[in-house]
């Protein structure tokens, strides 16, 4: 069936410099993300003055068209007009090594992250909801419904290594179910409960490195880690999957390779897990968490003017994505975090300026603007971002610039 958003798709085909052009597209809450073969091609000034898109930028090796909350509309029209795959391989194409480093990083991260975060808000909500109802005393920990809802909420957070197993495959290219298993295994129950249990060996005994060994592996000691809630481990197992499966289609023969290949895989992959990757990982995690740490505790206030003050910044540029695997380590290393604690007064600030936009403005289009923008208070911050205050005043832009750095602090 046909609509706004088709016609808004080939107006965007043809300014990417047709879809020849176009080596992968995704989206995330309020964006088209490409990534093209030659920008030079692109008509950025066209697609800016198009009506149902709000601007467009080129950040973290992306050609970024910012369309708002319709972008699922959006990409799903661009998708069936263009006859995109929503996935590009990357060998095929050798984009991914054009980017450099920090461009891939963020490549990487958000199409791993990205595909998750609604689920992850939405499970944080009910989270949320079942703290104040508990503290009001409407609902008890005791009850079915509590408990029910609590199975809801906690899903995302202790299944995480699942659902990154499986988006963590997609981006790197390698069969999702594998991605699965990968992330399934590492929260098997069985291996969790060992620990609980007496260890057999201590490796690395009376250095920061020290750990319990609970069973072996064809006699090789094992490291076994609580890899729930985690996200480092489970990208690198699967991102070392994906080297082991391109290997496997190489040497499987063709009359096995359905099964042939995943088991060769699985087989490699999973152990290699277990004894260095997951181990290394969870060390890494650690380190990441309490570098985080330190720089907060060095200076409270120079990190969270720093933190809330620049988050506009990073959003505006789409390298925002970075930090959300660091926000979850946090979570699952420290059991808290500083990162968007200071992150939300950029949200608030942006909520209280255009309140004072929509009272003070005298211009009917900006006021209709502010207004919708505003009572996306729940919404993504970079909609309110783009709808108002980084394209329609300077005085807005500098307000949300100076005010969350003062509120972080």
């Amino acid at each position: 069936m046909a609509s706004k958003y088709d016609g808004l798709a080939r107006i965007i085909i043809q300014n990417v410099g047709g879809k020849e052009n176009v080596d992968s597209v995704e989206h995330c809450m309020t964006r088209l993300r490409f990534e093209l073969k030659d920008e030079s091609k692109a008509n950025t000034e066209m697609l800016k003055n198009t009506d149902g898109i709000v601007n467009v930028i080129s950040s973290g090796g992306q050609y970024q068209v910012i369309i708002g909350n319709h972008v699922g509309q959006a990409y799903q029209g661009l998708v069936e007009k263009g006859h995109f795959d929503k996935q590009a391989d990357d060998e095929e194409t050798g984009k991914q090594g054009k980017k450099g480093l920090f461009n891939a990083f963020v490549s990487t991260i958000s199409g791993i992250f990205v595909p998750v975060i609604g689920l992850l808000c939405a499970c944080g909500i009910i989270k949320g909801v079942l703290i104040l109802l508990s503290t009001f005393g409407v609902l008890s920990a005791t009850d079915g419904t509590y408990i029910i809802l609590s199975a809801v909420g906690d899903c995302i957070f202790y299944f995480f290594p699942i659902f990154i197993g499986y988006t963590a495959a997609k981006k790197f290219k390698v069969n999702e179910f594998i991605g699965l298993a990968i992330g399934t295994s590492m929260i098997y129950p069985t291996l969790i409960a060992l620990m609980n249990g007496d260890a057999i060996n201590v490796l690395f005994s009376g250095t920061a490195l020290e750990s319990n060994v609970y069973l072996t592996f064809l006699k090789i000691p094992v490291i076994l880690n609580n890899y729930t809630s985690t996200v480092i481990p489970v990208i690198l197992a699967v991102w070392f999957a994906s080297k082991v499966e391109r290997f496997s289609k190489k040497v499987v023969p063709n009359v096995i390779k359905s099964f042939g290949v995943p088991l060769l895989t699985l087989i490699i992959a999973v152990p290699i897990t277990f004894m260095v990757i997951g181990p290394v990982a969870t060390w890494i995690s650690g380190l990441i968490g309490m570098l985080v740490s330190t720089l907060y505790q060095l200076s409270p206030i120079v990190f969270g003017a720093f933190v809330g003050g620049f988050w506009q910044v990073f959003v505006m540029f789409g390298i925002h994505q970075g930090l959300i695997p660091i926000v979850i380590n946090n979570l699952a290393t420290l059991k808290y975090d500083t990162i968007f604690a200071a992150t939300a007064t950029a949200s608030f600030t942006q909520v209280a300026i255009l309140l004072a936009i929509m009272i003070r403005t005298k211009n009917k289009k900006l006021k209709t603007t502010s207004f919708s923008a505003f009572f996306r208070v729940y919404s993504a911050s970079r909609n309110r971002l783009f709808m108002v205050l980084l394209y329609r005043s300077r005085l807005p832009s500098l307000s949300a610039a100076l005010h969350p750095r003062l509120a972080a602090v």
